[in-house]
């Protein structure tokens, strides 16, 4: 592999762990001990970051302003939050602000590896399939979706839970399902998470966003009338 990941942390002996083990899979590491340094690591665009992975306690710039900064000059780039608080609100926080994981302190290397890979992997598809769904098309290989030719904006996790739905189209999908497929792993949360992320995607779909549909006491299913 040659992607490059930021990882930003106060803690060095935190890096160093999180360091070691991804460059035993050949990702590039980029440092920053602070949020200040990685919104200038960002912005200055002299590396092709990949993905970022955020601490949230941070000096001088928390990980929630790195995360609001980022996201307003990428939508895209995959955001995975480090966080020693496990709160709902906290995450359903982030989600709202476009955080795409959540890793608590303290964390198994090894696990950490496997979400970056998963994210990368569904980042970089081996192939470009486009069909158009009612107007609805996703290009896998620009990572974009277009509703009548007109570009819209969502981020890595809405981008996911879209593409899904509609793989799946006609198929009530549950939310356990939708968790365990999107977002990878068994997650503990509430499933206010989907609901957040469905209500955005449909805002963003316009009056497309009725092919998202709610069934009640499952979960969601795609279906154009």
């Amino acid at each position: 592999m040659d992607e490059t990941i930021l990882v930003v942390d106060d803690e060095l002996r935190m890096r160093k762990l999180v360091k070691d083990f991804l460059k035993q899979k050949n990702f590039n590491i980029i440092e920053a001990e602070d949020g200040e340094k990685a919104l200038k690591i960002f912005q200055e665009g002299k590396y092709k970051i990949d993905l970022v992975l955020l601490d949230v306690m941070m000096p001088k710039l928390d990980g929630w302003s790195v995360l609001r900064q980022i996201r307003q000059i990428d939508k895209h780039l995959p955001i995975i939050m480090l966080t020693a608080r496990a709160e709902e609100q906290d995450e359903l926080f982030g989600f709202e602000l476009g955080v795409d994981e959540y890793i608590t302190k303290p964390f198994s290397p090894k696990i950490l590896v496997a979400r970056v890979e998963a994210i990368l992997k569904r980042v970089n598809p081996a192939k470009n399939e486009l069909k158009s769904h009612a107007g609805i098309v996703i290009d896998n290989d620009a990572r974009t979706v277009t509703v009548d030719g007109k570009n819209v904006e969502l981020s890595f996790r809405e981008y996911e839970l879209l593409k899904y739905l509609i793989e799946n189209e006609n198929i009530a999908l549950s939310r356990d399902k939708i968790l365990n497929t999107v977002w990878n792993y068994d997650y503990y949360g509430d499933s206010r998470t989907i609901d957040s992320h469905i209500k955005k995607i449909r805002h963003k779909l316009g009056k497309k966003g009725k092919y998202i549909q709610t069934i009640r006491g499952i979960g969601y299913k795609f279906e154009v009338k």
